[in-house]
């Protein structure tokens, strides 16, 4: 069982930067792949990012890509998504999810079923 906690939202201009965290529980942390997903208002829910359990291998959805980075410090159980260069289109509520499987399998990492666990979101809001 894994439990995670968004932070780092907010309010923003368009062109400015935040960065999100999510913080983990669980000793076994280092073996679940992450994902950043982010839901607008009657949006369906889509990831932005994705990570292996070792970090060593990323994926983005091409509107975030060159824009958007994901990272992850296995020792303090913490999963980061640093936004650059942000866009109005970019509001929405951010969620971090864990998942047991393999991210690489078929594009799995945009899936929402490939993900067993999820944080209760952030919302970020980019001005224009």
């Amino acid at each position: 069982q894994v439990q995670m906690v968004e932070s780092g939202g907010g309010l923003v201009q368009a062109g400015g930067s935040l960065r999100l965290s999510c913080s983990a529980s669980g000793r076994t942390f280092s073996s679940y792949g992450m994902g950043w997903f982010r839901q607008a208002p009657g949006k369906e829910r889509e990831c932005v990012a994705a990570i292996s359990w070792s970090g060593g291998t990323t994926y983005y959805a091409d509107s975030v890509k060159g824009r958007f980075t994901i990272s992850r410090e296995n020792a303090k159980n913490t999963v980061y998504l640093q936004m650059n260069s942000l866009k109005p289109e970019d509001t929405a509520v951010y969620y971090c999810a864990a998942s047991t499987k393999e991210l690489s399998y078929h594009s799995s990492w945009r899936f929402l079923s490939s993900y067993d666990y999820w944080g209760q979101g952030t919302q970020v809001t980019v001005s224009s």
